[in-house]
């Protein structure tokens, strides 16, 4: 078998971006009903201060 110098090595193959396997959870949006409690208490909290703010 003859090396092609148009054709990329099997090196260069394996490190191209689209080559790569997914890292596990990187592109997870998921949150837990705690995070969701924690921030929409936050967000009241936020909330009854503008409220307060105007009177």
């Amino acid at each position: 078998m003859t090396n092609n110098h148009n054709e990329p090595t099997k090196a260069e193959v394996q490190t191209t971006k689209l080559n790569k396997l997914p890292v596990p959870g990187q592109d997870d949006t998921e949150f837990s009903a705690e995070e969701a409690a924690e921030a929409f208490e936050q967000g009241q909290s936020a909330g009854d201060n503008r409220h307060n703010d105007r009177s």
